[in-house]
């Protein structure tokens, strides 16, 4: 993933349950919101390293811009949801970054995967 900014889903704005707390997130009863668009690099698909940042900072996707072309699509247009802390530390850790996996050898000679933001 990479080139992650902020997006805006219409909603945001059109609907009145949602309203603006700042640093582009939004509360609706009992959500807190941001809308963000990336680019897939050439190794990724849909699914990972985005399953990994959702389990990193206890988010889920709870949008998107358009469904019917997420899976195909390089370009990305999604809302994420959470508690307001791990809202708050995704959108601080991941917005303007790249963010990938990365397989590495444990000590114990095992491959493995490690998420990296940078």
């Amino acid at each position: 993933m990479k080139n992650i900014q902020f997006a805006h889903f219409t909603k945001f704005s059109d609907d009145p349950n949602y309203r603006k707390m700042g640093g582009n997130i939004y509360i609706s009863p009992d959500l807190y919101s941001f809308g963000i668009s990336y680019e897939l690099e050439d190794d990724e698909d849909s699914q990972y390293p985005l399953e990994d940042l959702l389990d990193k900072f206890y988010l889920y996707v709870s949008d998107f811009e358009n469904e019917e072309t997420f899976a195909v699509s390089r370009n990305v247009t999604i809302e994420l949801s959470g508690e307001l802390d791990d809202v708050r530390a995704a959108t601080d850790a991941i917005i303007g970054k790249r963010v990938y996996n990365q397989e590495y050898v444990d000590s114990e000679g095992v491959t493995r995967v490690r998420l990296v933001i940078e």
